[in-house]
C-alpha cells in the first residue's frame, strides 16, 4: 500500500514464499495490435507487473489489474458508496453479518467458465487461505454459501461494510480458480497468465521491455462492445518524464500516469492535451520511531511536527499536493475539518529546550529514511533539514529503494531503526480504516506499523470500527475523530505534511476520461471512446 515507488515490495514477498518466485518466462500472442486497431497506450513510470496473481496482487499492476478483472461491486466517487459490478444488487441483515449478493447472468470468464455463485466463493476461499497482499480485507468472513447459481451468501464474524469491501483495488478480484486444471495456479498465473472477467485479457507480456504488457478486448465482456471502444491497451515504462511528454506530444502515447509540476504546466497550455488535476485518497506521512532513540520523548516528535513547512512544502509542489486535515483525505468517512497543522518555530524552539536541546541547548541528531527518486519526498526532506538546522538539529537523511527502507524499519534489533520514516498511504477500499489498522495498531512482527506503537486503547477503538462503520456511522465518525486527535495531537506519532493531487496528461481524442480515487492511477479503457 504505498506503491508505485513503496508498494510491490508485500507481493515480491509473497511471491518468494508461495515457491512462485525467481524469473518469470515472457509470453507473446500471435494476435497483437496491428495498425488498424484502435489502441490506448499508458505511459507509467515504473515496471507494471510485480505479481501476476490476483489473490496477492499489491503493487503496480493494479492499472492493469483492473481492467482484466471484476470485483463484485465497485466504488463510486459521486455517490461515496458501492456500485453494481459483477453483483447486480446485494442485501445484509439488521445486524450487518449476513450479507447476500445476486450475480449478473451469463458473465464467463476468459478461460469460458461461468462467473457463478461457485465461482465467487472459490476465489475469495482462496484469497483468504493464501493471505497475502491486501487479503485482510476478507478477515470478517466467517463462511461463504452457495444459495444457487447466481446467489452468494456470507456470513460475518462480526458486522463490516461488505459491499465496500468488495470493491477494493487489491483482494477483491474475483477469477476462475480452475484455469490451471490439475496444474499449480500460482506457477500458472506468473507466466503472465489471467483468468478474469473483464474487458481486456492479456495479450502479450515482455518482463523488463519498455513496451512490457499488451491486452487486447475480450469478446465476450458482460459489458459489450456496442459503439466505439478502443480494443487494444499498450503499457509502456518510460521512468523519464521529459521523454514521456514528447512521446504524448508526438502522439505515440494517450496517457501519462505522471509529470513533474513544470511539464504538467506547459501541458495544460499545448493544443492538442487534455490535463486533469483531481484530488486523491493518497497523503504523505512522516512516522516517527515511538519505541528506540530521542524520538520515544513526545516533546522532541511534538518539535518534529512543529518544525515542518506545510505552507511552503504545498506552495513548491505547484499544486500537486494540497492541505491535510489529520490522517483521512477529504471524501472519506473520517476526514475531519480543523486539524490542517501549520509550522511554529518558537514552539519547536520551546518544546526541544525544554527536552534540553535545541537552541542554547545540546545538539540533537535525528536520522530519516525516504524513497529514493520521488522529488516530492526529497523536497520536504530538504526543507526540513534546513529548517532542523536553525534549531540545532542535525537531520541525517537517507534515500533508499523502499525494500532497503521498509526492512531498515522492521528490523528486530532497534538499534538499526530510523528515527523517522517518510511513505504515502492510501486506503485498500475507500475507507479510513486501513490507515489505522495497518500504520498504528500494534503488531508483531512489525509490518507497517513504522511507529511501533502499542496502545491498548488506541487497538480497541480501532478493533471496534468495522462494527461501527455498518451500524452506527456516526460514531464510527467520532471514533475516527478521536483517534487522529491522539495520534497526531496528543501522542504525535505522525505528521501528515499533505494530500496528494494527481496530474494526468492525455490526448485530446480521448474522450470519457475519469478519476477515480479509490483506483489511484487506474484508466477504466472500456469506458472510454477513442476520438479518431
Amino acid at each position: 500500500m504505498r506503491r508505485f515507488l513503496v508498494l510491490g515490495v508485500m507481493a515480491v514477498l509473497a511471491l518468494t514464499a508461495c515457491g512462485g518466485g525467481g524469473e518469470v518466462r515472457e509470453i507473446s500472442a500471435t494476435d497483437l495490435p496491428t495498425t488498424k486497431d484502435s489502441t490506448f497506450v499508458y505511459l507509467h513510470h515504473l515496471d507494471i507487473v510485480t505479481d501476476w496473481d490476483p489473490a496477492t496482487s499489491y503493487s503496480n499492476e493494479i492499472v492493469a489489474m483492473e481492467n482484466i478483472y471484476d470485483s463484485l461491486t465497485m466504488y463510486n466517487p459521486r455517490t461515496r458508496r458501492a456500485a453494481p459490478r459483477l453483483a447486480e444488487r446485494w442485501q445484509s441483515s439488521p445486524d450487518g453479518k449476513v450479507w447476500t449478493f445476486t450475480l449478473r447472468s451469463g458473465v464467463v470468464f476468459h478461460t469460458g467458465r461461468p462467473v457463478d455463485a461457485a465461482a465467487v466463493k472459490a476465489s475469495i476461499e482462496r484469497t483468504k487461505r493464501i493471505g497475502a497482499g491486501a487479503a485482510y480485507i476478507w478477515d470478517p468472513v466467517q463462511q461463504i454459501n452457495v444459495k444457487d447459481p447466481l446467489t452468494v451468501e456470507f456470513r460475518l464474524k462480526y458486522p463490516a461494510p461488505l459491499d465496500l469491501i468488495a470493491s477494493a483495488d487489491y483482494a477483491a478480484y474475483i477469477y476462475d480458480t480452475q484455469a490451471a486444471g490439475k496444474g499449480d495456479l500460482r506457477k500458472w498465473f506468473q507466466a503472465g497468465r489471467d483468468a478474469g472477467s473483464g474487458p481486456y485479457t492479456v495479450a502479450s507480456w515482455k518482463k523488463g521491455r519498455e513496451k512490457e504488457l499488451v491486452l487486447r478486448a475480450f469478446d465476450r465482456y458482460w459489458g459489450g462492445w456496442d459503439g466505439p471502444h478502443y480494443r487494444n491497451v499498450e503499457y509502456r515504462v518510460v521512468p523519464e518524464t521529459g521523454r514521456a511528454y514528447q512521446m504524448l506530444l508526438r502522439g505515440e502515447a494517450s496517457f501519462v500516469q505522471r509529470l513533474d509540476s513544470a511539464l504538467f504546466r506547459r501541458a495544460r497550455t499545448t493544443a492538442g492535451l487534455h490535463t486533469l488535476q483531481v484530488s486523491s485518497f493518497q497523503n504523505m506521512l512522516v512516522l516517527f520511531n515511538t519505541a528506540s532513540g530521542p524520538l520515544t520523548d513526545v516533546r522532541l516528535r511534538k518539535a518534529v511536527q512543529k518544525a515542518i513547512d506545510y505552507d511552503g512544502v504545498i506552495r513548491d509542489l505547484h499544486g500537486a499536493a494540497a492541505p491535510a486535515s489529520g490522517l483521512v483525505p477529504e471524501g472519506l468517512l473520517g476526514y475531519t475539518p480543523g486539524m490542517v497543522p501549520k509550522q511554529d518555530l518558537a514552539g519547536a524552539a520551546e518544546l526541544l529546550r525544554e527536552a534540553g536541546y535545541g537552541p542554547g541547548g545540546k545538539p540533537l541528531r535525528l536520522t530519516l529514511t525516504y524513497a529514493e527518486g520521488d522529488e516530492d519526498e526529497g523536497l520536504l526532506v530538504r526543507k526540513l533539514k534546513n529548517t532542523l538546522a536553525g534549531l540545532n538539529v542535525q537531520l541525517d537523511a537517507k534515500a533508499m529503494q523502499w525494500n532497503e527502507q521498509w526492512d531498515k524499519g522492521k528490523s528486530a534489533d532497534p538499534a538499526k531503526r530510523q528515527d523517522i520514516l517518510v511513505m504515502y498511504w492510501w486506503p485498500d477500499y475507500a475507507d479510513a480504516y486501513s490507515w489505522f489498522l495497518n500504520v498504528f495498531h500494534s503488531a508483531e512482527p512489525v509490518s507497517f506499523n513504522l511507529t511501533y506503537l502499542k496502545d491498548k486503547d488506541i487497538d480497541a477503538k480501532i478493533d471496534r470500527l468495522p462494527s461501527l462503520l455498518t451500524n452506527d456511522r456516526s460514531a464510527a465518525e467520532r471514533t475516527y475523530a478521536e483517534l487522529q486527535r491522539k495520534l497526531i495531537g496528543e501522542l504525535a506519532v505522525v505528521a501528515v505534511p499533505w494530500v496528494s493531487n494527481y496530474q494526468r496528461a492525455y490526448l485530446g481524442s480521448v474522450q470519457g476520461y475519469t478519476d477515480n480515487p479509490a483506483y489511484p492511477n487506474v484508466v477504466f479503457v472500456h469506458d472510454l471512446i477513442p476520438g479518431g
